[in-house]
């Protein structure tokens, strides 16, 4: 019995599909936690998402911000991008199968000694506050005006937390901290623009999120993905282990055996390696 957390899949179920074979991953006795991201740049987001429909109680699944704008584009809120290879999640005869089971599943899952996110939690949360909101957020999802959130959640606004957020800004910076986070300024504000390499955003007095001063601390390592650039980092210091290592953009996809803490990794099988996004 074993527990496999992998970061971000975006279509690429060949290379998932190698790893679960490296580790003989066995749905029966095994899970498999997936970091979001399970849809967009890759060649098989249709497939993705019906392999791990099909996993049922053996994987954990949560959402990410392509995730997200799958269920935007389901909505007709926004054209399918052709850099998104998911036009035929679209014209599948399960589409709206596979959206309603996408939108059941929540932005944060808990093991007993790890939490999963996408991007990252809010520096200024606590456990309590991460579980509260996202509780928050699958509410909205999971229930009948969920178009509602959807189309309502693209803002960069608020960037501070403050407990007293009330209505669409308190759901937009929920979604926000756990999708898109990467950077926060010293006192936790999120920045949400800067897409530059770690070592680049620190001369303009920006930190990971996982790194901001005075960061609340967590009881339990917070594992992520989103963040192609990191190719993975285990900042123990700061408890948090990240998981993307930019298989979509060439590199390779990870998978990390939480009981002996092994790693595991498979190439990208259709393309050399480029610049990580």
């Amino acid at each position: 019995m074993a527990t496999y957390i992998v970061g971000d899949i975006q279509g690429c179920l060949d290379e998932l599909q190698k790893l679960l074979q490296q580790v003989a991953f066995d749905p029966k006795i095994d899970t498999l936690w997936l970091a979001g991201d399970l849809v967009a740049r890759g060649p098989k987001s249709l497939e993705t998402l019906r392999f791990v429909r099909s996993l049922g109680s053996a994987a954990r699944c949560i959402l990410g911000n392509h995730d997200l704008h799958l269920l935007a584009v389901h909505l007709g809120l926004f054209p399918c991008k052709t850099k998104d290879k998911t036009a035929d999640i679209f014209a599948a005869p399960d589409r709206n199968e596979l959206m309603d089971w996408l939108r059941q599943q929540p932005l944060l899952a808990e093991h007993d000694q790890f939490v999963m996110c996408h991007a990252g939690i809010s520096p200024q949360w606590d456990l309590t506050d991460a579980r509260q909101a996202s509780a928050q957020i699958s509410t909205h999802l999971q229930g009948e005006k969920w178009p509602w959130l959807i189309e309502n959640m693209y803002c960069d606004q608020p960037t501070k937390w403050d407990p007293m957020l009330q209505g669409l800004d308190r759901l937009r910076y929920s979604i926000n901290a756990f999708t898109r986070m990467r950077f926060c300024q010293s006192d936790g504000e999120l920045n949400l623009e800067c897409k530059l390499p770690p070592e680049q955003a620190s001369s303009n007095g920006l930190v990971p999120w996982f790194q901001v001063p005075n960061r609340t601390p967590l009881e339990k390592t917070v594992i992520f993905g989103h963040w192609a650039s990191l190719m993975g980092c285990h900042d123990k210091q700061a408890n948090v282990i990240g998981l993307d290592t930019g298989c979509v953009w060439g590199e390779y996809l990870s998978m990390l055996c939480w009981e002996d803490q092994q790693v595991f990794t498979q190439d990208n099988l259709t393309q050399t390696p480029k610049k990580t996004k």
